[in-house]
């Protein structure tokens, strides 16, 4: 049985070369592609597929507003985003609205494809190198693994749990930086150290486990 899946890009080539590259797998099928994301909506609506590879960055409707539309209509599909980087803000509000993953388009063949078929098996993914980091830890069970959340955020400064309520709100460094009266590169060292006291592979991991506190 294959995976059915719906390619929704908004550059041609890259759309193009990414249908060649996964019509080559005997378990993958491609449905359809699209280059914005009303018809992105549209084929998902018509075709059903399994999963949607979601560029985040889509013209008509973005990409977390056709995430939005396509898991509220048909919540069997399963949305995996297309990001340039994970410092992209918006990946965690397509997470929130059902997302179950991205993917960075810099991304190695053999892990496409692994993240590909993790996704459909239902496994959430965040981080490229380890497709089950989300659902062991972003997602984790309330109880014993909440409890770990509170006490890894109780290691962090004030300063540094301002700067990640900040970033969970959506912000960019430099609104940050604007807000706080400090630099971007003050910024950026104290999500450094975010980052190595959670454990998180980046800024996208810290921001979905500050908020499974909440």
């Amino acid at each position: 049985m294959s995976i059915r899946l719906l390619i929704a890009e908004n550059q041609r080539l890259f759309r193009q070369s990414l249908r060649a590259l996964l019509t080559r797998e005997r378990d993958l099928k491609v449905v359809a592609d699209a280059a914005d994301g009303r018809e992105a909506f549209d084929l998902a609506m018509k075709h059903k597929p399994d999963l949607v590879l979601m560029d985040i960055d889509m013209p008509n409707l973005d990409g977390v507003t056709a995430t939005t539309l396509i898991r509220g209509c048909l919540p069997g599909t399963n949305v995996l985003l297309l990001a340039v980087h994970d410092e992209d803000t918006r990946i965690v509000s397509a997470m929130r609205a059902g997302a179950f993953g991205y993917i960075l388009t810099d991304v190695d063949h053999a892990d496409l494809l692994r993240i590909i078929r993790a996704a459909y098996r239902g496994e959430h993914v965040l981080s490229p190198s380890m497709p089950d980091r989300f659902a062991r830890q972003a997602l984790a069970a309330v109880g014993h693994a909440q409890g770990d959340h509170h006490t890894l955020l109780s290691g962090l400064t004030d300063r540094e749990r301002e700067i990640l309520a900040c970033a969970a709100a959506g912000w960019s460094n430099k609104e940050i930086a604007e807000h706080l009266f400090v630099s971007i590169e003050t910024v950026k060292t104290h999500l450094h150290h975010i980052y190595q006291k959670l454990s998180a592979d980046g800024r996208v991991e810290a921001v979905l486990f500050f908020l499974q506190t909440k």
